[in-house]
């Protein structure tokens, strides 16, 4: 198969390039990086695990699309989409996308641990408080009351908020020490509005969103991990909230409604270019691969979101088409990259 034959020539470029991700040269596809150009990951002591997973991300943005799914621990099984995928596609999504949220770490963690045994990619996000405890409802429901306290260094409401974020270094320190790579996708749907992390503007959320790489990379020292910044699909001036590259290794958005959103996926590469690979975090309806080329969108990856997202709005027929497609890339043809 082709598509088999490209993921050996991109597990043979990743091997040879594990310290920076190279992107393919000569590919007439590949119209979405430079030729000359190397991207490193921003933690230059990152673990050669996330450097081999990094430069595969890298390698395939633009020759194809990673597929992905969310999942949920509430429907009767650990395995509910992902066994779902597979009785209607016969295939598995090549990640997996967990969720911190109820203080989750140990079952989150087991999960990633399976996940990545078998050969798979890990993505984890965190629904939580401000407290950095609880869920859904305590993201849309909670506030910072006084942002300048809680990001100055020393006062007790910054402390406070590293006790909370210090929960999810734990966690990731155990997957490190275990050579488990993450992309890490914390702060998710940044731009919104509705989430705590992002009611207190732009010029806050950055600087929160570089407390934790900093408290993350140089206090816990989690060089697994590959920093993933995500927007909504509804925001405004992407750019303010940027907080730089040297903080951000992928860049993505997210969109619940149908097609290629060709438009969103020009919104960010304005921000990061065209060469930092850009992916499509979350999804309702998967757009098909004609979409996708249609619109000249590439997408690295794509995340469909949990229970009915994945069985009530994808078409079972076109579900079986996407992940059967040559472009789209599932568990059993990703590469050994930690060998």
């Amino acid at each position: 198969m082709i598509k088999k034959l490209i993921a050996l020539l991109i597990a043979v470029g990743t091997a040879l390039s594990s310290a920076a991700c190279t992107p393919e040269k000569g590919s007439a596809e590949n119209t979405s990086v430079s030729q000359s150009t190397e991207l490193t990951l921003s933690n230059p002591k990152a673990s050669k695990e996330a450097k081999a997973l990094y430069n595969y991300i890298c390698d395939t943005y633009g020759n194809g699309i990673i597929s992905g799914q969310q999942e949920s621990t509430w429907m009767g099984s650990e395995q509910y989409e992902f066994e779902y995928i597979y009785e209607n596609t016969g295939k598995y999504p090549a990640i997996r996308g967990l969720d911190y949220m109820n203080d989750d770490f140990d079952g989150v963690n087991r999960r990633a641990e399976d996940w990545h045994n078998r050969g798979g990619i890990v993505t984890i996000c965190w629904h939580c408080g401000s407290d950095f405890s609880h869920s859904w409802d305590e993201c849309m429901k909670t506030e910072i009351s006084d942002w300048d306290k809680a990001l100055t260094e020393g006062t007790d409401e910054y402390k406070k908020l590293l006790a909370g974020m210090d929960k999810g270094g734990a966690a990731l320190k155990e997957l490190r020490d275990k050579g488990i790579p993450v992309l890490w996708r914390p702060f998710h749907e940044l731009d919104g509005g509705w989430f705590w992390w992002s009611k207190g503007g732009a010029e806050n959320f950055k600087k929160l969103w570089i407390i934790m790489y900093d408290r993350y990379t140089n206090y816990w020292k989690l060089d697994n991990l590959i920093w993933v910044f995500g927007y909504s699909g509804n925001g405004k001036g992407y750019d303010k909230w940027y907080p730089g590259d040297e903080y951000v290794d992928i860049a993505g958005a997210d969109s619940y409604k149908d097609g290629a959103n060709n438009n969103l996926y020009k919104k960010v590469t304005d921000i990061v270019g065209s060469d930092v690979p850009v992916c499509f975090h979350e999804c309702g309806r998967i757009p098909t691969v004609s979409q996708l080329k249609k619109n000249n969108t590439k997408w690295v990856w794509f995340m469909t979101w949990h229970t009915e997202y994945i069985t009530d709005k994808n078409d079972v027929d076109d579900l079986k088409s996407i992940y059967n497609d040559e472009y789209v890339i599932t568990l059993d043809e990703l590469p050994k990259l930690y060998e």
